[in-house]
C-alpha cells in the first residue's frame, strides 16, 4: 500500500520547478474551433516528469477538448503536441495505441464495467495493450495496484458493492495497472462528499510521490487544486492566461484569475 502522508498545500510540497526536471508533455500554440467556436487558441504548456498540473477554466473553456487533443481523440487544427518525446501528429493508429499504453486516464464517471468484477476490470486494460513482456504476472499486478489504493481486499467484488469513493479508487488502480508515465484526471472529485474527495486528493498525491507520475488535472475542486498541484494553469480566451503556483495565482491581481479562489 501506498504510504500514508499528512495531507498539506501543494505549495509547501516537493514540487518540479519548470526547467529542473524532464518534460514529458508539451503542448505548442494548439488551435482548435469548431465552426466560429473558437475553443482553443495559441494554447501553450509544458508538464514535467514528477508534477502535477491543474488546468482550470469555466465550464465550455475548452478543458475537455485540451485532453482529447492529448489523447489523439481529436486533431488540433494548429500546433503541436510532443508525449515523452513523440509527436503525436506522425503516429499511426498503431504508433497511438502504443503511446497509449504508457498514459493513464481516470475518467470522470470512473467508467467501470458494471458487469465485471474489479478483477476483471483491472485485467481489462492489461490485456488490450501491448503489454506482452507482462503476462504471467497478471495476478501480482492486481495485487499491487489494488495495495496501492487501499482496497487489497476486493478483486471479487462488483463495482455495485463499492460505495462512490472506493469505485474511484479502483478506477485508479486499473490506471495504475498499466504503470502510466503520465496519468490524465478528469474531474477526480466531482460527486463526492469532502472527506472522500480530501481523501481522494491524498491518494493523488501518494500516487506521485510513489511512482513519479506527471500528472495533468482538469478540475473545479479548490481544496482538491489547493491539496494536489504543483502548478496550476488557466484556461482563458483559449489560451494558457496564466500558470503559477497556488497562492501565486490566489494572489494575482487580475480579477479573471483570483476569482476562482475567493
Amino acid at each position: 500500500m501506498l504510504p500514508e502522508t499528512t495531507l498539506q498545500p501543494a505549495d509547501s510540497q516537493p514540487t518540479a520547478p519548470p526547467g529542473s526536471a524532464e518534460v514529458v508533455l508539451t503542448l505548442e500554440h494548439l488551435s482548435k474551433s469548431f465552426g466560429d467556436n473558437h475553443v482553443l487558441q495559441d494554447f501553450s504548456l509544458d508538464l514535467h516528469r514528477g508534477e502535477n498540473v491543474v488546468v482550470l477554466g469555466k465550464s465550455g473553456s475548452g478543458k475537455s477538448v485540451l485532453v482529447k487533443c492529448i489523447i489523439g481523440l481529436l486533431r488540433p487544427d494548429a500546433g503541436r503536441i510532443t508525449v515523452l518525446g513523440q509527436d503525436i501528429s506522425t503516429l499511426d493508429h498503431e504508433a497511438m495505441d502504443k503511446l497509449r499504453a504508457k498514459l493513464g486516464f481516470l475518467f470522470q464517471s470512473n467508467a467501470l464495467y458494471d458487469s465485471m468484477t474489479v478483477r476483471e476490470n483491472l485485467l481489462f486494460p492489461l490485456r488490450r495493450q501491448w503489454l506482452a513482456d507482462r503476462r504471467g504476472q497478471e495476478k501480482e499486478l492486481v495485487q499491487q495496484a489494488l495495495e496501492d489504493v487501499g482496497l487489497a481486499d476486493t478483486a471479487d467484488k462488483m463495482p455495485a458493492e463499492l460505495s462512490g469513493g472506493q469505485r474511484k479508487r479502483i478506477a485508479l488502480a486499473r490506471t495504475l495497472i498499466l504503470r502510466p508515465e503520465i496519468i490524465l484526471y478528469d474531474e477526480p472529485t466531482t460527486g463526492l462528499d469532502p472527506i472522500t474527495a480530501r481523501e481522494i486528493s491524498a491518494l493523488i498525491r501518494q500516487v506521485q510521490q510513489k511512482y513519479q507520475t506527471a500528472a495533468f488535472i482538469i478540475s473545479h475542486d479548490m481544496d482538491s487544486v489547493r491539496l494536489v498541484a504543483d502548478r496550476v494553469a488557466m484556461l482563458a480566451d483559449g489560451r494558457c492566461y496564466a500558470q503559477g503556483t497556488y497562492q501565486e495565482l490566489a494572489k494575482h491581481e487580475d480579477p479573471r484569475v483570483n476569482q476562482f479562489f475567493i
